[in-house]
């Protein structure tokens, strides 16, 4: 039996959750951002203990080529006259009011930008046809340019690729990477697919030299998958093909994560809070999770499908300074895993979230990583009392008012998801974890009138515990643009995607029988510019009238127009057990109290107990306020909220 490990690259730490196939093991390594493999080849040899493994990796390879530019060289290839339209873009601006605002620069140099005089119709009949000395000229400049990879994305390509394949077929045959737009999105709305095509071309070559040296240094026998937007996994070779797909890696895993684990508890409408050392994702699960495809990453485009989730730069390694008017700022800066907070010892200079925790108390110096790093809490101190000289308070003040603003960032981001969208958060259990999201999450909630929160058990690597719980995902799409039609003319259509998804399914070992496959729309009201994406069913036109009017609370009397079919294919997993915790009485066991500790909350000081959570016993009631302790994470408890320890090892805790 293989075992089963889940990987979870994050920007300060790396997290490593193994199932042997008898007992669960944990680790957490810093991470190695100049190689992030080195961190997880460290932590597979450690925790190796079979000769063969099955490993789960989220990876944020593609998301770092991508926010630091730092991906391959790449030329665009599209129809002549339409070079700029990287940079046109559309006329919407990302933030009205910033008087500053710049769009990013394109990831493509106008330099290596080319057009070429071929040209498809609206219905893909050929116009223009594709010229050969064009294309001989197009291989010499790429060359002579030192381009590695070329995106290629012609208008009309959704309808028929014929000349994108061609390009494509001959860019591959002279050594060059190629990403054309109707593998990737086969829909209308050029700007968004050639976006999407670019980002792909841009980071692939990178994430497959990254899964190539993983694959090289793991075991002969073991097994790499790799975990996609959507919270799907796929094999290395499909995601370095469609690296683009991976950008959101870790959070979907950690979303997946917390919905299984709150649903065996007895949850499934939640809130995720995702609280890491460098940023916080948030999201809204309402009995599923919900996936978009019109995300955006870096400020650019990807319509792949993605968990919708809403990111902040708040973490616990995030940096407390005085902004040009004397106010505290908190991020989004991050202080990240080298040289980290002041109190890791490494060199950092900087106030941090973490920082600010371990003076309050609400971190202790002793517990941290299970005892193996030692905090260093006068560094600390002297760097809060500089602070609190300027600002006239104390340190304990400056301390407070560092966690109050990161607080007050991370209160916005829950908000965007549930109050902006028309959804009541007290109607919800908010699901915490990450590092550092113990130690804020009862008080957002308490701001929020939440009046529950779940933590799972090893919070600090839920997202690596999610992605072992990760199937295989994949979707297709085609746009047909018609206004209500009649469900057999769709037919056909929903028919060729199919195939081509089991096709999909079969490469990555999948049989037929062991697919499932679902349908989906998206529709419009004739006259809209954008689109909600449903179950299709011969009833959709009334369905998405429904969806409409629930979500923006009317409905129009245009018909609806047919926009897309989608189908999604879905294959299960072999999955480890969740793990579980032994039967306990109310009162937890004499050797899970650590000691008594003083904490600054709210302007005074509170003695607090101190709890070790790898010795809590299911139905295990805890004192308010108090302090729960593990080797990932740690989880402050305020005044009026009770703690109960579940059979999964969650913390409930309610009020």
């Amino acid at each position: 039996m293989k075992g089963h490990l889940g990987v979870d690259t994050g920007g300060t730490f790396t997290d490593f959750v193994y199932w042997d196939g008898e007992r669960w093991h944990f680790l957490k390594l810093p991470s190695t951002p100049d190689n992030p493999a080195r961190a997880v080849l460290e932590g597979v040899n450690r925790l190796r203990n079979r000769p063969s493994l099955l490993v789960v990796h989220g990876t944020t390879v593609a998301t770092n080529a991508l926010l630091e530019r730092k991906g391959a060289v790449t030329a665009f290839v599209t129809n002549a006259g339409f070079e700029d339209l990287l940079e046109i873009g559309r006329q919407n601006r990302e933030r009205l009011y910033d008087l500053h605002y710049r769009k990013p620069e394109p990831l493509v140099s106008r330099e290596l930008r080319f057009g070429l005089s071929c040209r498809l119709d609206e219905q893909g009949n050929e116009v223009e046809p594709l010229k050969e000395d064009e294309l001989v000229k197009l291989v010499r400049k790429l060359k002579e340019k030192g381009v590695e990879s070329v995106a290629v994305c012609f208008l009309h390509a959704y309808a028929e690729p014929k000349h994108e394949r061609a390009v494509a077929e001959r860019l591959s045959k002279e050594g060059f990477f190629v990403s054309a737009s109707h593998e990737l999105v086969r829909e209308y709305r050029e700007y968004e697919r050639a976006s999407t095509t670019v980002v792909n071309a841009f980071v692939a070559p990178k994430v497959a030299s990254y899964l190539n040296y993983l694959k090289e240094h793991l075991g002969k026998h073991d097994e790499l998958l790799v975990v996609q937007s959507d919270g799907g996994a796929v094999s290395p070779e499909l995601a370095a093909r469609e690296a683009v797909r991976t950008v959101l890696s870790g959070p979907a895993g950690g979303v997946a994560g917390a919905l299984e684990v709150a649903r065996e508890a007895g949850f499934d409408r939640i809130i995720t809070f995702d609280m890491g050392g460098t940023s916080t994702d948030v999201s809204l699960v309402d009995g599923q999770v919900r996936v978009t495809r019109e995300g955006k990453v870096a400020g650019f485009p990807v319509r792949v499908p993605t968990v919708e989730i809403h990111t902040v730069g708040a973490g616990g390694g995030s940096i407390a300074r005085l902004d040009e008017g004397g106010a505290l700022r908190v991020g989004p800066e991050s202080a990240g895993a080298d040289p980290g907070p002041i109190c890791y010892g490494r060199g950092g200079k900087e106030l941090t979230v973490t920082d600010a925790n371990l003076f309050l108390g609400r971190l202790d110096e002793e517990y941290f990583l299970g005892g193996r790093m030692r905090l260093k809490v006068e560094p600390v101190k002297e760097a809060l009392t500089r602070l609190a000289r300027k600002l006239g308070l104390t340190p304990y003040e400056v301390a407070e008012g560092i966690v109050r603003v990161v607080n007050a960032n991370m209160e916005r981001a829950l908000k965007r998801v549930s109050v902006e969208r028309g959804y009541d958060p007290s109607q919800f259990t908010l699901v915490s974890f990450g590092g550092a999201g113990g130690l804020h999450a009862a008080q957002l909630a308490e701001r929020l009138r939440i009046r529950r929160v779940l933590v799972p058990a090893h919070a600090g690597l839920l997202s690596a515990l999610g992605m072992l719980r990760a199937d295989a995902l994949r979707e297709a799409s085609r746009t047909v643009l018609l206004t209500e039609p009649g469900a057999a003319s769709l037919e056909p259509v929903f028919r060729e995607l199919e195939r081509k998804l089991l096709d999909e399914m079969a490469a990555e070992g999948f049989g037929k029988e062991e697919v499932q496959l679902e349908r989906l729309v998206d529709a419009r009201f004739k006259g809209q510019s954008y689109e909600l994406t449903l179950p299709f069913s011969p009833d959709y036109p009334e369905r998405f009238a429904e969806l409409h009017e629930r979500l923006y609370g009317y409905r129009h009397d245009a018909p609806v127009e047919l926009v897309n079919l989608r189908v999604r294919a879905r294959a299960s997993r072999p999955k480890p057990p969740l793990p579980s915790l032994p039967k306990g009485g109310k009162s937890p066991p004499p050797g899970a109290l650590l000691k008594q500790k003083r904490v600054f909350f709210e302007g005074s000081f509170l003695e607090l107990p101190v709890y070790d959570r790898g010795k809590l016993l299911a139905g295990n009631e805890l004192p308010s306020p108090c302090l729960v302790v593990e080797y990932d994470s740690t989880t402050f408890v305020p005044p009026g909220w009770s703690v109960k320890v579940d059979a999964l090892g969650n913390l409930l805790l309610e009020r």
